[in-house]
């Protein structure tokens, strides 16, 4: 089940590059990149990326987008993002289909609506939500034509409707509320049938929903902390679990000591490829 043994203090963002056929992850209070290759280091915050060829990814940072060669591991800015409010970093984000890129920023010590999520499309980054606690579950259906992100926070996920372009039409619905449950959810992905797997905080699991929102299945995982999945290996079937050890005791370590790791799962499921990033 442990896909990676390096322990990470607030382990995210795990992207399959489908063309290198390797994940990538964030360790973001580390500030640093993973492959189970080689780690890379940076000046700010780092926790989501997309490809834009197979040499090359766009990364979030707490001040900008940035394109960043694998091969020199020297970051280039794209376009600033909150580079004037040093009281904010990056979280959750992803590839949509139409080739834009969303990410979520917020606050350092997650500030109630001190976060934006935003999207990067050729060229022009646009804050589509203001006032978001901690922005999460950010993903989308495999045709394209909707949406889903979730406020930890408010205990919500959404899903909006999005144009041909990839932009949102309309204002967004509910999809999940957690206002009753013990759960909540952290980062997610859609898989190729249009079930929703989602990370879940404090729970040791990954749940799956259906298209209505229900909780259909749910995988037990060794860490109380898990942030994020993603779909990845030859046939897509592989799902990767990122996790977090950031703010366990030691007593609550001695009983999760997998915490920070990251996990891969067979679940028979097919993902979706990650979609490219138009620069």
């Amino acid at each position: 089940m442990i896909y990676n043994a390096t322990n990470c203090l607030l382990g995210e963002g795990p992207l399959w590059h489908p063309g290198r056929g390797e994940l990538f992850w964030f360790d973001i209070l580390s500030r640093r990149l993973h492959s189970a290759a080689q780690s890379w280091d940076f000046e700010d915050f780092v926790s989501a990326a997309g490809w834009v060829d197979d040499e090359t990814l766009l990364v979030a940072t707490s001040r900008a987008l940035v394109r960043f060669p694998l091969a020199t591991g020297v970051p280039e800015e794209v376009v600033p993002m909150e580079a004037d409010n040093p009281a904010t970093r990056c979280n959750d984000g992803r590839a949509d289909p139409q080739g834009g890129f969303w990410i979520g920023t917020m606050g350092l010590g997650a500030e109630e609506g001190a976060g934006s999520i935003y999207r990067y499309y050729r060229g022009e980054l646009r804050q589509l939500y203001p006032n978001i606690s901690i922005p999460n579950a950010t993903c989308f259906a495999a045709d394209g034509g909707r949406a889903y992100f979730a406020d930890t926070r408010a205990r919500k996920v959404w899903r909006v409707a999005l144009d041909a372009e990839g932009w949102p039409v309309g204002e967004p619905e509910t999809y999940i509320d957690y206002t009753d449950s013990p759960h909540v959810s952290d980062g997610a992905v859609i898989a190729e049938d249009g079930t929703f797997w989602t990370a879940q905080w404090g729970s040791s699991r990954v749940a799956v929903h259906d298209e209505s929102g229900a909780e259909i299945a749910a995988h037990p995982l060794p860490a109380s902390q898990t942030t994020c999945p993603a779909f990845g290996g030859p046939d897509l079937q592989t799902l990767y679990v990122t996790s977090a050890s950031a703010g366990l005791s030691q007593d609550e370590l001695a009983k999760v000591p997998d915490s920070g790791r990251t996990f891969a799962l067979d679940v028979g499921v097919r993902g979706q490829a990650e979609h490219r990033v138009v620069l």
